[in-house]
Order: C-alpha cells, then sequence, then structure tokens
C-alpha cells in the first residue's frame, strides 16, 4: 500500500498527476455521499488547483511537501470559495471572501482542499448530531456516533475519501472523533497555529489540528499549519521544528505518567484493560510508567463549561441578521430582527451555551462563576506543570467508555458533556493532545490520549508513533 509520503514523492516527480489523485478523491466523496461527512464538495476549485499544481511541475517548479494531497476542511474554517455554514441555518448562505490562515498554507505546500466537512453547530458538541443538516454516520458502525464536532473530518478521513483532514478543537472535537472512528487525532500546543479564518466558539480555547490514518501523517500535516501569523493575536512566535524529525527512534527512555484520577470510578472496564494493555505493551518497549496526580481533574468539566459557554455567548452576538447571517422577513422593528433571526437561526444546543454563557458573565455572577473559573483553570494548568516533571508525556483514555449509540446522549444531556472529562483539561491548560487507536472495547474503538508539553509537539510524536507501532503489531 502506498503512504503518503510516497503518494507526494510520486507527484513531485510527476510519476502521477495532482489532477488524477484529486479526481479520484472526488469520486470517492461522491460515492461515499451516504455518510454524510461533507456539507460541500468543491470540484471545479479543487480541480483548478490541482491543473495548476502539474502545469507548474511540468514547467520545472519545486512543488510543496504536500503536493497534489487531496484535504478535506471542517466547515468552520473559512475558505473562499463556496460556503462556510458552521453546520447551522443562521449561516447557511455564507460565503467567504478570503481564505484562513491554515488554507493559505496547505495550498503553498501543495495540498489541495476538496470540501467542507460535517460538524456539530458551531463546533458546539460532542457527538456530530447538532448539525443543522443531519449527522454525519460512523463507517465503522453507523449505529454509534462519529464523536464531536469535528465528526464529518474524522468520517472523511476513516472512510477514505481523503488521506488528510482538518479539525478544531476545542474541548476534545478532534481527539474524541478520532477516537470514535479509529483514527490518529491531534490537538496542537494553543497558539502554535493561527486561528485566523477560523470561526469562533471559545477563542482562548479552539485550535485547529489534524486528522490522519498514521502518526507520521499527522505529523507531516502539521509541519504546514504551523507558524507565526500577525492576523492572529495570540499566535505564538516558537520556532516550528520538522515534527516528523524523532518518528521511529522509540520509546525507550522515555518516561509515561499515568494519572491515577483517570483509571477510577466512571471508567468503562473494556476500554481501561484496552488503555492498560497498551501501557504495558510500551513498558515492555522500554518506556518508564510512573503515577501521577491532577487532582484538580474533577473539576475540569465545570470550569471548561462556564468559560466555553461565556466566551461563546460574546462571539456568537455578532450574528444578528444585520450583516452576513440569514434574515428573519419582515420585522417589525430592530428587537424583533435581533431576537427572531437568532431565535430561527440557530439549534437548541447553540442557544442553550449563550444562555449559559450569558448568565455566568452577568452583573451578579460574573465573579462567583466566571473569575472563579479562570482561577480554577490556572491550578489545572499547574497540575499538569508539576505533573511533567515525573514524565514527557501524560497518558488517559481519550474517552471514558465506547462511542454512545446514535441518540442516546440526548436522552440525558449531561452524559454529552460528562464524554468530555479526559479531554477538556488539555485545552483549559492550552496543551498538546493527540488520540491514536490502540485497540477495542465492546467490539468499538478506544483511543490512548497522549498529552505533552508546551510546545513539545515533536516529543509527543515521538512517543505516538512508538505506541502505534506496538499496538500495530
Amino acid at each position: 500500500m502506498t503512504t503518503l509520503k510516497q503518494q507526494i514523492s510520486k507527484v513531485q516527480s510527476g510519476e502521477i498527476s495532482s489532477e488524477s489523485l484529486v479526481q479520484s478523491a472526488l469520486d470517492r466523496i461522491g460515492a461515499a455521499q451516504h455518510l454524510k461527512a461533507y456539507l460541500s464538495i468543491l470540484p471545479e476549485y479543487a480541480l483548478e488547483k490541482a491543473r495548476d499544481l502539474d502545469k507548474r511541475r511540468n514547467a520545472g517548479e519545486k512543488l510543496g511537501p504536500l503536493a497534489g494531497t487531496p484535504i478535506a476542511v471542517k466547515d468552520n474554517i473559512v475558505i473562499s470559495s463556496g460556503k462556510t455554514t458552521c453546520a447551522s441555518r443562521i449561516l447557511e448562505n455564507f460565503e467567504s471572501p478570503y481564505d484562513a490562515a491554515v488554507v493559505e498554507r496547505l495550498i503553498a505546500a501543495g495540498a489541495i482542499p476538496v470540501g467542507k466537512t460535517n460538524l456539530d453547530e458551531f463546533a458546539m458538541g460532542s457527538t456530530s448530531e447538532t448539525s443543522a443538516f443531519g449527522a454525519p454516520i460512523n463507517p465503522i458502525d453507523p449505529t454509534i456516533i462519529p464523536g464531536g464536532s469535528s465528526g464529518g473530518s474524522a468520517v472523511a478521513v476513516a472512510s477514505g475519501t481523503v488521506p488528510l483532514s482538518l479539525g478544531s478543537d476545542t474541548g476534545g472535537s478532534i481527539r474524541q472523533p478520532a477516537a470514535c472512528c479509529g483514527i490518529v487525532g491531534m490537538k496542537p500546543t494553543y497558539g502554535r497555529v493561527s486561528r485566523y479564518g477560523l470561526v469562533a466558539y471559545a477563542s482562548s480555547l479552539d485550535q485547529i489540528g489534524p486528522f490522519a490514518r498514521t502518526v507520521e501523517d499527522s505529523a507531516l500535516l502539521l509541519n504546514t499549519l504551523c507558524g507565526h501569523d500577525l492576523r492572529d493575536n495570540t499566535s505564538s512566535t516558537q520556532v516550528v521544528p520538522d515534527f516528523t524529525a524523532k518518528i521511529g527512534e522509540g520509546l525507550k527512555g522515555k518516561t509515561i505518567g499515568i494519572p491515577k484520577e483517570c483509571f477510577g470510578e466512571g471508567l468503562d472496564k473494556e476500554v481501561e484493560a484496552t488503555v492498560r494493555a497498551a501501557l504495558a505493551a510500551c513498558e515492555r518497549e522500554g518506556a518508564k510508567i510512573v503515577e501521577v496526580t491532577l487532582p484538580s481533574l474533577k473539576y475540569a468539566v465545570a470550569t471548561y463549561y462556564v468559560i466555553a459557554t461565556a466566551e461563546a455567548s460574546a462571539n456568537l452576538a455578532r450574528y444578528d441578521g444585520v450583516r452576513y447571517t440569514i434574515r428573519t422577513p419582515a420585522p417589525k422593528n430592530l428587537y424583533e430582527l435581533y431576537a427572531k433571526t437568532r431565535s430561527e437561526g440557530f439549534g437548541p444546543e447553540v442557544k442553550k451555551r449563550i444562555l449559559l454563557g450569558t448568565y455566568v458573565l452577568s452583573s451578579g455572577f460574573y465573579d462567583a462563576y466566571y473569575m472563579q473559573a479562570q482561577k480554577v483553570r490556572r491550578v489545572i494548568t499547574d497540575d499538569y506543570a508539576k505533573a511533567f516533571t515525573l514524565c514527557d508525556v501524560v497518558a488517559m483514555p481519550t474517552l471514558p467508555a465506547p462511542p454512545s449509540k446514535v441518540g442516546e446522549v440526548f436522552q440525558d444531556p449531561m452524559a454529552m458533556y460528562l464524554q468530555d472529562i479526559y479531554t477538556v483539561a488539555v485545552n483549559l491548560a492550552g496543551l498538546p493532545g493527540l488520540s491514536l487507536p490502540v485497540g477495542k472495547a465492546g467490539g468499538l474503538p478506544a483511543g490512548l490520549q497522549l498529552i505533552g508539553r508546551p510546545f513539545e509537539e515533536t516529543e509527543l510524536f515521538q512517543i505516538s508513533a512508538g505506541v502505534e507501532k506496538l499496538v500495530a503489531m
């Protein structure tokens, strides 16, 4: 089977054309429409980019590191072709006049966006079932969720329509779908990747990252995405290394920390057994396994849903029917224009989070909720920093149980929020995290989450690739 690196090399050498790769991807997308992974497809745009790439290569120009690679982009990341809907009725006709920073970087590297993928509305959810246009279907088992909010991006890769896709991760929205669909999903350190052109949900938590079938492919894509961007005030000026540099160096001499708080009450026994088996294999390979403690982890979900909803309330105030959203017909006055447009345009989960966020920011409650949550966020960050004095990475399950059945979490809304128990703290602390498949639990995919120190993605990829090699044996 041809690897992604081999395929890119063939495009660069002229052995195969970018146009043929893009056309094949478009054909696969057409054949997999029933999975609802894509909200829109960009055939004319993608084929034009591919033909241009082939012309440049034929003229002797050296092509970029992702030459000719078809890629899917989550539909909350803008592209100056087609629509960006965020899976919401309120933006169903919005067309962006510009490309997101990551899209600019992809095109410069020779990657070719072929479609925009389905998601939870405004990335609010962990099942992809809040999409206004119908939920994507997990290709492994149509009766289970594909995870969220980047469910469409995960399905696009897991179903083989594209080798790579982009998602965004605010509280686990890349790592959770990766675990549900049996692929690799990675959230970089906050600030590593520019958020310019990412439709904001919670600005201090959002981060764009890659989906891929392998750890190496994920690192290859991240190489392209990272770098300082003056248009994003939170964009890091850290030097961007080659994230693939240490892949293959193995696990010997590495220390993996296991938080005792993550292996107790609430964790499914089969998930625990699968994850522990992978960690035991790491130990046999020369890694050292140590116990660490994250005492503030129990407060992470509550803290996250205060901070994230507060920021969502502020960010989504711009969708008012005046500029680029749908507009309610024949409003009687300005108040009715605002109220009816938002009521008709937003779905129930988005409305719920806006209301909660507005409440925690309101007079009399700001100090009691929002400020307290920010203080707990600092404690969570400090707990991770202490853990990293004892280990190179922290390891835990990505999800506390096998993927839920479709529709199940809406019978108990708290169940959806508690799925985030292992992932949200990584966003609160701004750390890099990666989920990779390590086996089955109850016949369904189980993911291991590895969490690295800030800006230590190279080491995180090295250790993740070492684990991947063991579980594939």
